[in-house]
């Protein structure tokens, strides 16, 4: 009888690999490995990967996430930095799964422009240094992407899908916000590490907006309404964009003008609220 479960790595087999590539997982690049099958397909089922669809993924590893993706009949295009992971990975899959549809990019995640075909999920185990990042890049620049899961550290996770008013809702959460909407999908043991990290994980999923709230040159002013409201969050709207604005009477005006209220804190304000808020900027610019 087959063991379904020869198709992905265990412990084992990951400690090999890396044994094999004279690797030694660096901090720098924020490399955990998942050692765990079952967290593998609960992640893959989470995520709500079909046969025969397009998924992107960042920082494949040695690949356990990918068998995983790929065991369910899924195509996967995924983007690794690191040269004798990128090489490796497709020795890996072509021995564990010889039927398998794979194309690896060696590149930097947020120098990636373009991709082949089309993908329309994004399913990761980010490294949780570039996490917010690569995820803001990818949503950016790949709108047939309409779904996904990705696994952060936990801290990280819970403010991107964090509600205004929330003491973790920031900037993260509010440029999320914009290309869709989130939420925490569990959490992840360290155990299924190797090594084990010293954070806690989350599952976070995302649904893209059928539509884009607005065009390139708006995104762009309410991002920069956001840094600047959070990076003094303690501060009234009038005073955190006065840097934006120039003073904080012209950021009062501009604020009052888009019905908003210029002594709010930045954590209340929905993105549709700094939307509002940029419309008028541009206006008067």
């Amino acid at each position: 009888m087959t063991d379904e479960r020869a198709a992905l790595l265990g412990p084992a087999e990951i400690r090999d690999l890396a044994e094999l590539l004279n690797l030694t997982p660096t901090k720098k690049l924020g490399q955990n490995f998942v050692i765990d099958g079952n967290s593998v397909r609960r992640i893959v089922r989470i995520a709500g990967v079909q046969p025969g669809e397009t998924v992107v993924e960042v920082g494949p590893g040695l690949g356990s996430l990918t068998l995983g993706i790929l065991e369910v009949g899924a195509e996967v295009i995924a983007v690794e930095i690191d040269k004798r992971l990128a090489e490796q990975l497709p020795l890996t899959v072509g021995l564990l799964q010889p039927d398998a549809r794979l194309t690896v990019i060696r590149d930097d995640a947020m120098r990636i422009m373009s991709l082949p075909g089309a993908p329309t999920r994004l399913v990761a185990n980010l490294p949780y240094n570039v996490s917010v990042p690569v995820l803001l890049h990818f949503l950016e620049h790949f709108w047939s992407i309409q779904s996904g899961v990705v696994m952060v550290q936990a801290e990280v996770g819970h403010r991107i899908a964090a509600d205004p008013g929330s003491k973790v809702y920031g900037s993260p959460s509010v440029k999320a916000s914009w290309y869709g909407t989130w939420r925490t999908a569990g959490q992840v043991s360290r155990q299924v590490f190797w090594p084990v990290p010293n954070v806690d994980s989350v599952l976070v999923a995302f649904e893209r907006s059928s539509t884009s709230l607005a065009s390139e040159e708006l995104r762009l002013a309410t991002f920069e309404l956001v840094d600047a409201a959070f990076q003094q969050r303690r501060k009234m709207l009038r005073q955190s964009l006065s840097s934006v604005f120039g003073s904080s009477a012209t950021a009062a005006q501009v604020i009052e003008s888009a019905g908003q209220d210029p002594t709010a804190r930045g954590e209340a304000l929905t993105v549709h609220d700094f939307l509002s808020i940029a419309r008028v900027a541009t206006t008067v610019e």
